[in-house]
């Protein structure tokens, strides 16, 4: 459905090490720095970049945003949470665990990163 997400970062390096870890835990290839500052994340469902915001303004997170990573494990989501903490972001929300979702069963696991983006990795269980 998507063919990239871009997500605005008031430090590039800063956040790419952040995404490098939980990306990392996730089996993903650290990012690729391109000759305008930005970093990109190509999987072959698409692709994540990081930025600086075009207009020179600092970045913002989106209140009520959420960007969420699709985790193949409870593992996995426990790695990439752990990953992130330990990189620049923190934990919100409630702490990683199993919810009642409309689809059913989920993992979820929440943090900000070092820009307080909203990101969540869900991990579909049954």
């Amino acid at each position: 459905m998507f063919s990239h997400i871009m997500i605005g970062a008031n430090d590039v390096a800063q956040s790419k090490v952040f995404y490098d870890a939980i990306l990392g835990a996730m089996g993903h290839e650290p990012g690729v720095i391109d000759a305008k500052g930005r970093c990109f994340y190509f999987t072959k469902n698409g692709v994540l970049a990081l930025s600086k915001p075009i207009d020179g303004k600092p970045a913002s997170h989106g209140n009520g945003s959420t960007i969420g990573f699709s985790a193949d494990s409870t593992a996995i989501a426990d790695a990439w949470h752990a990953a992130g903490v330990a990189n620049g972001g923190r934990a919100c929300e409630d702490l990683p665990g199993v919810r009642d979702g409309t689809i059913g069963k989920i993992y979820l696991a929440y943090l900000r990163d070092p820009s307080d983006n909203k990101i969540c990795a869900l991990h579909r269980i049954g």
